[in-house]
């Protein structure tokens, strides 16, 4: 091709080393200007599909990597997006159903040339300071996950039109705000009727905290399903989501129903908790107490006995958030509710 005079070869210092290759080292091997290559790396609409072809293979050829601070002048892009836990960092580390998230989301993103960078913002001081840090344009969207109620991230990042896809069913809806969450209402129904049919009559729960709308509709769930069945309300018990809550929730529980023969758990580790608790207290599971979590973690096999749970789709919640994200950080519309369905896990728990 005209123009082409620069070896790949021959970009050397005077000692002998091989030079970092440049925009410019581009547009000579390619015979084109610098403004052509920026077009190309950008995505511009304005270049023929030869000049393109010409200007892509010279970047093969010689190696050479956008210098990503210069192209997000042009783009106004970070080429990183943001997944904000609102949680302290020992709770999302140690959470499985979290970090399956966090797991699954970086993964989503190989090839994309996006990078993740996973945020925890545990009490006030950083939720501000991770607030100012996105509007500042240091990523171009955000996942939220683990939400409270009284959160104000997301109505602030949505004036600040920033790109934002909440996990979960946020506690006041916003225009312009998508979200993907899970049937928790039908799954806690489904955790009720399993051990309705199982001959369960003293039926308790272990609920999570008020002020996040997955639990509140998996609480809603399970005292729906009862009521339909013309049996007595449950009693509740509330815990954070963790194992050490479990135990403390079953301990009251026990103490107060000390003829319970039934637990349904809003988590998969509050149920491994109530689990120990039960067998600490010289019953066991499934035979005196059948309990059932929600989740379904790796971690949910391998109890003893393995336990009944309600599968809520981890992998695909953080695949459809990724997907959902990239689209409106493109100018894409993905505004509404993506609601994925749950299922019940049949182990030797309950």
């Amino acid at each position: 091709m005209p123009g082409r005079v620069v070896s790949a070869h021959a970009e050397r210092d005077d000692a002998g080393r091989r030079r970092v290759p440049t925009l410019e080292t581009v547009a000579a091997l390619a015979g084109v200007s610098r403004a052509t290559v920026s077009r190309v790396i950008n995505n511009a609409a304005q270049v023929s599909p030869q000049v393109r072809a010409s200007v892509e293979e010279a970047i093969e050829t010689i190696g050479y990597v956008p210098n990503r601070a210069a192209r997000s002048l042009v783009t106004r892009k970070t080429d990183s997006i943001g997944l904000l836990v609102r949680e302290p960092v020992e709770f999302g580390i140690a959470d499985p159903y979290l970090s399956s998230i966090v797991v699954t989301a970086s993964q989503s993103l190989a090839g994309t040339g996006v990078q993740l960078a996973v945020m925890m913002a545990g009490n006030h001081e950083d939720h501000d300071k991770l607030a100012g840090y996105v509007r500042a344009g240091h990523v171009d969207g955000v996942i939220l996950v683990s939400v409270h109620d009284d959160d104000p991230l997301p109505r602030q990042l949505l004036r600040a039109h920033v790109p934002v896809v909440i996990g979960g069913r946020p506690a006041a809806l916003l225009d312009g705000v998508t979200y993907v969450d899970v049937d928790n209402v039908s799954g806690a129904a489904t955790a009720a009727r399993r051990l309705i049919e199982s001959g369960r009559t003293r039926l308790t729960m272990i609920a999570g905290p008020q002020d996040m709308t997955a639990a509140n509709d998996r609480l809603h769930g399970f005292r729906a399903a009862l009521r339909e069945a013309g049996m007595a309300p449950p009693t509740i018990a509330y815990g954070d989501f963790t194992r050490v809550a479990g135990e403390q929730a079953a301990r009251e529980l026990l103490r107060r129903e000390p003829d319970l023969d039934g637990i349904f758990a809003a988590s998969d580790l509050m149920a491994i908790g109530a689990m120990r608790t039960i067998k600490d207290s010289g019953r066991g599971v499934p035979d005196d107490v059948a309990v059932i979590g929600f989740d379904d973690i790796d971690l949910s096999q391998h109890t003893e006995p393995p336990l009944t749970t309600i599968n809520q789709a981890i992998a695909v919640q953080a695949r459809l958030m990724v997907e959902l994200l990239l689209a409106r950080i493109d100018g894409e519309p993905a505004d509404g509710a993506h609601i994925l369905p749950t299922f019940l896990v049949e182990r030797g728990s309950g």
